[in-house]
């Protein structure tokens, strides 16, 4: 990530789902998980407070707990701040040194880790200034002092995120559904400034919510943006398939390997909620696929290209 040594591996597990989003996941479905995701490769695990009220953290500590600890980079959050243990009073903005500090106990304590190893300060959208006067900081602090290994942000926006590159504040940033098949809008700021400055990129929401996972799926699992998609959102979906399924590429392979064909993107983060989930998405990042199919998607004016191509 950036100039440190902490790496993560391309294929970065989320833990959205070990939070409940969408359907619950029981604690052996989420150990099951991990592991299994261990075994295809992942070396890499984001979770955060909030997702779930703690749970997601939680269930991601039980999942690792007998893997290799010097082989795996754990990845979590500060900002949100949990006010209770069910999220009846929900989580506060709170940047400060204090809440900082807290957030990342409460974190160790329910992962069961004494390090965190890349910590990104979470959807800091309108408290920027707060952020940079007071979380990254602290962070620096903590990293020059070996407690942490990276610092980060991550949000939905990318002009935030711009900001503290150019402030020097992070390592690495998360950046969540702007560098997909139905939104590339990092290209025109975060991607050329992250790759300049030596920032490392890591691409969340890649399936947009689920349009681009399944867009045929239980429709509880087809979002857009955290919404059910417009019917124009599903007519570009349609059309992208098309010219995949014509090079013999699945919608799901291509949302993938999409944001890594920038060199700025380290990683793509992608929740799971079973094996099952992992091995199918681990499979689709191994799939070869041609760089016609990209031109063609380029030519077709279905997304722009993340790198230029010969044919």
């Amino acid at each position: 990530m950036g100039a440190t040594d902490v790496e993560v591996s391309r294929f970065t597990l989320g833990g959205t789902p070990f939070g409940d989003m969408y359907a619950v996941v029981p604690d052996e479905q989420a150990v099951a998980t991990v592991e299994r995701a261990y075994e295809v490769g992942v070396r890499s695990f984001d979770t955060a407070p909030v997702y779930g009220v703690g749970k997601s953290e939680r269930r991601l500590g039980l999942g690792i707990r007998g893997l290799p600890r010097d082989q795996i980079t754990v990845c979590s959050k500060v900002g949100r701040t949990l006010q209770d243990d069910d999220g009846t009073i929900p989580p506060t903005f709170e940047y400060d040194e204090g809440a900082v500090l807290a957030s990342l106990a409460g974190s160790r304590e329910r992962i069961g880790v004494d390090r965190i190893d890349v910590v990104h300060v979470h959807d800091p959208d309108l408290h920027v200034d707060a952020a940079l006067a007071g979380a990254f900081p602290t962070l620096r602090r903590l990293q020059a002092d070996g407690a942490i290994g990276a610092v980060g942000a991550g949000m939905n926006h990318t002009a935030p995120l711009c900001r503290f590159i150019e402030e020097g504040a992070v390592d690495c940033v998360l950046v969540a559904g702007r560098t997909s098949l139905l939104d590339q809008s990092a290209l025109d700021d975060l991607l050329p400034l992250a790759l300049e400055r030596g920032v490392s990129v890591i691409a969340g929401g890649v399936f947009n919510s689920g349009v681009l996972a399944d867009p045929d799926a239980d429709p509880q699992f087809v979002n857009y943006g955290y919404r059910p998609p417009a019917p124009e959102i599903f007519d570009r979906v349609a059309r992208i398939r098309a010219v995949c399924e014509r090079h013999g590429v699945g919608l799901r392979a291509a949302a993938l390997q999409y944001p890594l064909l920038h060199p700025a993107v380290a990683a793509v983060v992608v929740g799971c909620r079973s094996p099952e989930e992992v091995a199918a998405n681990a499979a689709d990042l191994e799939l070869a696929i041609p760089d016609a199919m990209w031109s063609q998607l380029a030519v077709g004016g279905l997304v722009r290209p993340m790198r230029s191509y010969s044919h």
